[in-house]
């Protein structure tokens, strides 16, 4: 060991001298990189790196990571993602005023903008059935890389409330008879509420960045020749993605890519896509976004930003005037509601002792606080006094720290 530390020392000693000329380190800064390893400051899991590649061939091989923070004007407009030192500096000094919209940090200037030059700004969209890819990107940097979760709860309820009707009207209570379908024309309710989520992302992407072209991937969906079932069930899923690009193209302008064209992209940088797509990883569904959104706006042939930020939609029980299943004594209690107490569900709250939560359901005037990055229930006897209201939320966002890639 002391032989070692010798060793260490007599080479530190040649690097200063010119000597010996060091290694230089390498984009991620492991300790393996050079002779002296306590010089060399090791980031934490999901602590940013600023970027410092200037000019625009440094920028086509930039592997490093860097955060931003979207901008706003005094009236609402969406302005320029700027750096989180210069964002800080903004609200130390009274220039900007920071807020949350749906968690994700943001300022809003309190003076008019110096400098109001925007630059071309895509999202890259990669639908998927149970989990989706969100980029924004320009032709300098990758602001942020979204994976969601799909809603995918809508048909089982549908279907359950469709058998408590039924079971209804065979009862020997007076009854109204059944009623023909009346949703001729119009979407399914889970194929609305699939299509109604990747548009709710889009609306909030648009409101925090001056973006002006949404670059999509059109899914299609295999058929069998002459197997009628087979080919009308994929029925609803092409209802569903052209009412989702007509209401796409009332934002801004929308761009379709085909399956094919996606691969090809992925192809040409050099990136794989892992076959575990359930998997919280770039590689699953966010390196489609990604190479979507390069192939229209440029500037990078491997991608600057790995980082994803996960989104999972709350689950809501609307209100039932009681349960399906009656209790002891044949009582049945209230169930559902968007509203506990006088809290909107959902809702971020900052408790005494709990810290953040987001609130849950109610019963004997206590409400329940779930945890933000989980959405496990802590507490369930919790009074509303005890919680200050922060801002109202619908879904639950948290970054992966750690990104580990499946094999293929």
């Amino acid at each position: 060991m002391r032989n070692k530390r010798v060793k260490i020392k007599t080479r530190v000693a040649k690097i200063r001298k010119g000597r010996l000329k060091a290694a230089e380190p390498s984009v991620r800064g492991g300790t393996k990189d050079v002779g002296d390893a306590s010089l060399i400051s090791v980031l934490s899991d999901g602590q940013p790196r600023r970027d410092t590649h200037t000019g625009y061939g440094s920028r086509l091989n930039a592997t490093k990571t860097e955060v931003f923070v979207p901008v706003l004007s005094a009236d609402g407009e969406t302005l320029m993602p700027t750096i989180p030192s210069r964002a800080r500096r903004w609200t130390r000094t009274g220039k900007a005023t920071p807020f949350w919209k749906k968690g994700i940090f943001c300022v809003r200037l309190n003076v008019k903008p110096s400098d109001n030059k925007k630059q071309s700004i895509v999202v890259g969209v990669d639908p998927g059935s149970k989990k989706e890819g969100f980029t924004v990107k320009s032709e300098s940097h990758t602001y942020i890389n979204i994976q969601t979760d799909a809603v995918t709860w809508v048909r089982d309820a549908v279907e359950t409330r469709r058998n408590l009707r039924k079971t209804r009207r065979y009862r020997k209570t007076p009854c109204r008879k059944n009623r023909t379908n009346r949703s001729s024309g119009t979407l399914a309710p889970s194929t609305k509420a699939r299509w109604q989520w990747k548009l709710r992302i889009c609306n909030w992407l648009k409101s925090i960045f001056p973006v002006d072209c949404f670059v999509v991937e059109d899914i299609r969906a295999k058929t069998k020749k002459g197997q009628k079932r087979w080919n009308t069930s994929f029925s609803p899923l092409e209802a569903g993605k052209k009412w989702f690009y007509s209401e796409l193209g009332k934002l801004c302008d929308a761009k379709l890519k085909q399956g094919y064209e996606t691969k090809e992209l992925r192809d040409i940088a050099g990136l794989k896509k892992t076959s575990k797509k359930m998997s919280n990883c770039f590689n699953a569904h966010c390196v489609d976004s990604w190479v979507l959104a390069n192939s229209w706006i440029g500037g990078h042939i491997k991608p600057d930003n790995e980082a994803i930020t996960l989104i999972t939609p709350l689950q809501f029980h609307r209100r039932q005037l009681h349960v399906q299943n009656p209790a002891i004594g044949g009582v049945r209690r209230k169930y559902g509601g968007t509203t506990s107490l006088e809290f909107k569900r959902g809702s971020i709250v900052k408790h005494v002792w709990l810290g953040l939560c987001y609130v849950g359901g109610t019963s004997k005037n206590r409400i329940s606080l779930h945890n933000i990055q989980t959405g496990e229930r802590i507490s369930r006897t919790t009074k509303p006094e005890e919680c200050k209201f922060l801002t109202y939320n619908s879904w639950r966002l948290r970054r992966a720290l750690k990104c580990v890639v499946p094999d293929a």
